[in-house]
């Protein structure tokens, strides 16, 4: 089991995508499998009602509600401390920062923005936590 910061990319890729084997819906099948445990904060969750919600995306409420309900269901919630960290858009400090409380247990960041993030083994794509499940 691995702890992971779901970022909001993840989920909105993984609802976009007709490819049941894309990495995305990989890693949300990790979550529901119990091999990956998501971390999130409330502040995480509220942008990922936000995006989901988009008009463009024309997600339906249940995909919308299951998806997030599957990362509370599954997933620990996390206080995080400031890390004082600045990133290109500030509003991915909270998924940063929740990583970063939970690096003592060896948690990543899942993305599809790496550039948004500072260059870390711990902050991966999809594709890459894939690949670091099939070692375990």
């Amino acid at each position: 089991m691995i702890y992971a910061v779901i970022d909001t990319n993840v989920l909105v890729s993984s609802l976009l995508t007709k490819k049941e084997d894309s990495p995305t819906v990989k890693v949300m099948d990790a979550i529901r499998d119990g091999l990956i445990t998501p971390l999130y904060h409330k502040d995480m969750i509220t942008e990922y009602i936000d995006v989901l919600n988009r008009p463009k995306f024309n997600f339906s409420k249940e995909k919308i509600v299951n998806t997030i309900n599957k990362i509370i269901k599954y997933g620990v919630e996390v206080f995080p401390k400031p890390t004082g960290e600045i990133l290109i858009d500030m509003d991915d400090l909270i998924f940063y920062e929740v990583a970063m409380e939970k690096r003592d247990d060896d948690a990543h960041l899942v993305t599809g923005n790496l550039k948004h993030y500072p260059i870390r083994d711990y902050i991966v794509t999809p594709a890459e936590m894939i690949a670091i499940l099939s070692k375990i």
